[in-house]
């Protein structure tokens, strides 16, 4: 009797050890992965602010050969301080969330984009050393954001498919650990743009 009861205790032993190393080694994945998708998060809103302060300095450049553009000068401004204004509490990264972050900056991309079409028009501005500076350095900041994007939505990818999968899945629950939200392409990226001539 006294061994039947001492191999039901070792069993059961075993049983918790298991459980316990099991939920353990699960949430502090979930924990480091959840941290994983926070800091990529910042590495994207980093590439964004890089952005923002550029662009002081190129509409400062661009103010002196053709002051007449007011109007597209402030549009940059204006979507600058939108896209500025919106910040996402990383552990909140719902889909809302993402989107409000996103349309912002597509904003503050298209007002780019009009600055850049309108600035065809000044040979002299064209020719400038700051303001070609001014367009690599945002050609490239253009480049990282779109990187620092895809590498989030790895991220993001890696942590959502592991609190998904089972036992895990229990233990995210249990945890409250919850699934990320992605990038994803501007509405309309899907068609060509048109060229006019």
């Amino acid at each position: 009797m006294k061994k039947k009861s001492i191999i039901v205790l070792v069993v059961i032993g075993l049983v918790i050890l298991f459980t316990y190393s099991s939920v353990k080694n699960s949430y502090n994945k979930m924990v480091s992965m959840e941290e994983g998708v926070t800091a990529q998060w910042s590495q994207v809103e980093n590439v964004y602010q890089r952005r923002a302060d550029l662009i002081p300095n190129l509409v400062n450049t661009v103010k002196g050969y053709a002051s007449h553009e007011r109007e597209t000068l402030e549009g940059v401004i204006n979507a600058r301080s939108k896209a500025t204004q919106v910040t996402i509490d990383p552990s909140k990264l719902d889909a809302n969330a993402l989107a409000n972050f996103q349309q912002a900056q597509d904003g503050l991309s298209s007002a780019l984009g009009r600055l850049m079409v309108v600035m065809e028009r000044y040979p002299d501005l064209k020719a400038n050393e700051n303001f070609r500076d001014l367009q690599a350095q945002l050609e490239g900041t253009e480049n990282r954001i779109a990187v620092e994007r895809r590498k989030f939505n790895e991220s993001a990818q890696g942590f959502n498919t592991y609190i998904r999968t089972f036992p895990q899945s229990v233990y995210a629950n249990i945890f409250n650990f919850e699934k990320k939200a992605y990038f994803e392409a501007a509405q309309g990226a899907d068609k060509a743009p048109e060229v006019q001539f």
